[in-house]
C-alpha cells in the first residue's frame, strides 16, 4: 500500500533545490521525499550526436543537485530509460504515496505526463504538480473578455498590473529540508558514459552547468544591468545576462530573476532592468502561446500561412547551415553557433530574417536547426522567435519588413569586432568594407588578404531582388 507520508520528487527542467516550487511542496506536505532524475532516453535518443553540450551541461547540474541535497540529509536517484515507464515502476518501488513534479507545457511533455499520472493513479498514487518555470502561467493573464492575448504589449501590460511580491517571492525550500530521504537501494550516480554520451568540451568555451555557475552569471550581470538597454543589441558587448540555458535547465529561477528585475525597474535609472523584465515578460508569453496554440508547435500560428510555397533550395540551406553565404554578420552568427551552442539574440533575429526572406527557405528549417544546437533551446522560445522573424507567428513583425543584412551589421557590429572573432578570414577588411566585402575592387581584396569567391564566398544572393521575392510569396498567400 501506498505510504501517504511519503513522496517523489521528480526533478526535470528545475535543476535546483533552492526556491523550487514542487520541492517545496513534497517536502512541507509529507514526512519523508525521495528525488529522482531520469535521463529519459525518449528525448535522448533523439539528438543528433553522441556529444551534446546540452546533455554535459545537465550532467554537470545533476551531479551539482545531487551534492546540494546531500547537504540537507538526502540524494538524487539517478536513472536511465524512458520516464514514463520508470517514474511509476519507481514510485511504486519506493511505496510513496504520491509523486510531485513541476509543469512542464509543450506537448510531448504534456503527454508522457498525462501517462505517468493514469498509471500512478491506477496504483493509487497521486500525481501533483506545480507551476515553476514562469511568473505566469496558461489562463493566469487574460484578455478582457476571458480571451488568450495574441499581441505581447497588451499582454505584458496585463502582467505589468498584476504582478506583485506574492507571485515574486521565493519557495522557502529550506525550512522544510528535514524531509529529505536517502534513497540506498537505488542508482544514486550515472556518469556521462553511463547514459551513451561524452564530454562536448563544455569547460573550453566557458560554460559550466549548476546554481553555482548560474548564481555567479547572475552576480555580474547585475553589475552592469543599468546598461543593458545600450549594450543588449550588439554581439561584440558584453551585454546580455548569458542566463539563458540556467533559465532554460532551472538552475536558478525565473521568480530570482524577475523579482530583482522588477524592484530595479521601479527605481531611479531602472531603465536596464526595465528592458530585460521585458525579455522575461516575452518568456511568459510564449509559453502561454504553447499552452493554447499548440498547432504553432508544427504550423504557423496564423495557418493561412502553411500555404506559402517556399522554394527551399537545398544548396541555399546548407550555405546558411555552414555559414559561407557571403554576407558576414549572417555567417559569424551561424559559426558562432556552431562553435559554441550559443548564438545572440539580435543575431538570432538576423539569421532568421536572412534565411526566410532572403534565403527563401520555410522556417521550420531553421527553427529545426536551431533545436538541434543551442544549448538554451527551448521550444516555446525558439517556435516564437522564428515565427516572429518569418511573420507567420503571433505579434509578429509584419510580413513587408525585412531586415537588410548589410545595414543591421553597420548598425549592430559597426567597427567588425564581432564578425572578425568568427570570419578570420575578412580580419584584413576595414570597417566600411567588412560588412559587404564583395563590394571592394580587386585590388582593395588583395589588399585585404581576401579574394571574394576564393577565400570568402560572393554573396549567395542579392538582397533586393530575394526582397521582391519574397513579398510575391507573401502576397499569394494574402490575396
Amino acid at each position: 500500500m501506498p505510504d501517504k507520508d511519503s513522496s517523489l520528487m521528480w526533478f526535470r527542467r528545475d535543476l535546483r533545490c533552492t526556491d523550487n516550487a514542487a520541492l517545496h511542496a513534497a517536502l512541507s506536505g509529507t514526512g519523508r521525499v525521495y528525488c529522482v532524475f531520469v535521463y529519459d532516453t525518449e528525448i535522448l535518443d533523439t539528438l543528433p550526436s553522441r556529444s551534446d553540450r546540452r546533455v554535459e551541461f545537465i550532467w554537470q547540474s545533476v551531479v551539482e543537485l545531487d551534492g546540494e541535497l546531500a547537504k540537507s540529509g538526502g540524494n538524487l536517484i539517478t536513472l536511465h530509460g524512458p520516464a514514463r515507464q520508470i517514474i511509476p515502476a519507481l514510485a511504486l518501488r519506493l511505496k510513496v504515496g504520491a509523486v510531485y513534479a513541476n509543469h512542464d507545457y509543450e506537448p510531448a511533455a504534456v503527454a508522457r505526463d498525462s501517462a505517468v499520472e493514469r498509471q500512478l493513479a491506477a496504483a493509487g498514487i497521486e500525481f501533483l504538480t506545480r507551476k515553476d518555470q514562469v511568473i505566469f502561467e496558461k489562463n493566469e493573464i487574460l484578455t478582457q473578455g476571458g480571451t488568450p492575448f495574441s499581441v505581447f504589449t497588451p499582454y505584458k501590460n496585463a502582467w505589468l498590473k498584476k504582478v506583485d511580491d506574492f507571485y515574486l517571492k521565493a519557495y522557502p525550500v529550506e525550512r522544510h529540508a528535514a524531509s529529505l530521504a536517502r534513497a540506498s537501494r537505488e542508482p544514486l550516480g550515472l556518469a556521462l558514459a553511463d547514459i551513451g554520451f561524452e564530454p562536448a568540451g563544455l569547460k573550453a568555451l566557458g560554460i559550466a552547468g549548476g546554481r553555482a555557475s548560474a548564481r555567479g552569471l547572475f552576480a555580474d550581470f547585475l553589475k552592469r544591468i543599468d546598461r543593458y538597454g545600450a549594450t543588449r543589441d550588439f554581439p561584440a558587448k558584453k551585454g546580455p545576462s548569458y542566463l539563458s540555458v540556467h533559465l532554460r535547465f532551472g538552475t536558478i529561477s525565473i521568480r530570482e530573476l524577475a523579482h530583482e528585475a522588477w524592484i530595479r525597474s521601479r527605481g531611479r535609472g531602472g531603465e536596464g532592468a526595465a528592458i530585460w523584465l521585458s525579455e522575461l515578460i516575452w518568456r511568459d508569453f510564449y509559453f502561454m502561446i504553447l499552452h493554447h496554440h499548440p498547432h504553432v508547435v508544427s504550423g504557423a500560428f496564423r495557418p493561412a500561412y502553411d500555404a506559402i510555397p517556399w522554394p527551399n533550395d537545398q544548396a541555399l540551406f546548407t550555405a546558411w547551415c555552414e555559414g559561407r553565404t557571403g554576407y558576414p554578420i549572417v555567417d559569424a552568427a551561424m559559426r558562432q553557433l556552431n562553435n559554441s551552442g550559443y548564438m545572440h539574440n539580435r543575431l538570432r533575429m538576423i539569421a532568421a530574417s536572412f534565411l526566410v526572406k532572403d534565403l527563401l527557405v520555410d522556417w521550420r528549417w531553421g527553427e529545426k536547426y536551431f533545436a538541434d544546437r543551442l544549448n538554451d533551446f527551448d521550444l516555446a522560445a525558439n517556435n516564437g522567435g522564428w515565427q516572429w522573424a518569418a511573420s507567420t507567428g503571433c505579434d509578429a513583425q509584419p510580413y513587408f519588413r525585412i531586415f537588410n543584412p548589410v545595414t543591421q551589421s553597420e548598425k549592430f557590429d559597426p567597427d567588425g569586432t564581432f564578425i572578425r572573432r568568427y570570419l578570420p578570414e575578412l580580419a584584413g577588411c576595414d570597417a566600411r568594407h567588412i560588412h559587404a566585402p564583395w563590394t571592394m575592387t580587386a585590388e582593395q581584396q588583395r589588399a585585404a588578404g581576401v579574394i571574394i569567391g576564393e577565400d570568402y564566398p560572393a554573396p549567395a544572393v542579392e538582397h533586393a531582388a530575394a526582397r521582391a521575392r519574397v513579398l510575391e510569396l507573401f502576397k499569394k498567400v494574402r490575396q
